[in-house]
């Protein structure tokens, strides 16, 4: 009975434990983020590590917070060398807001406009009133 919980437990160390035979090709020796290898075996049997990249956030809405749609996730760096098709987007606010902020802005500023022209009306009527 205890050796089968030996070997359980053996099992269940090489799945989380890092395989040593492998080591970083850097001068970074620390298991941070920005270190992160992965491992490769090469047509030829070789044992390789391959540095992976960072998984980027990508651009928020500034509005709501919310990823927004249709733009790559890359570091803000590596922006400067896509096209402008890629980090964008053809409305207005693209790519500094999502479509549902930008509709409610439209919306907001078409009310704000009729309350206006509302107001005006009403205020050519109490004028048009005493006159008669």
């Amino acid at each position: 009975r205890a050796s089968g919980s030996r070997q359980n437990r053996s099992k269940r160390l090489a799945r989380t434990m890092k395989d040593t035979r492998i080591t970083f090709k850097r001068r970074h020796p620390y298991a941070t983020k920005s270190n992160v290898i992965k491992m490769v075996k090469t047509p030829g049997g070789r044992l390789v590590a391959h540095y992976k990249a960072k998984k980027r956030a990508g651009p928020k809405c500034g509005d709501c917070k919310c990823s927004l749609a249709g733009i790559k996730h890359l570091s803000s760096f590596s922006y400067k060398n896509t096209h402008k098709r890629e980090r964008t987007v053809s409305r207005a606010y693209g790519g500094s807001r999502c479509a549902k902020c930008v509709r409610e802005r439209i919306v907001r500023a078409f009310l704000i406009e009729e309350q206006k022209i509302v107001k005006q009306m009403m205020l050519e009527k109490t004028k048009k009133k005493p006159a008669a």
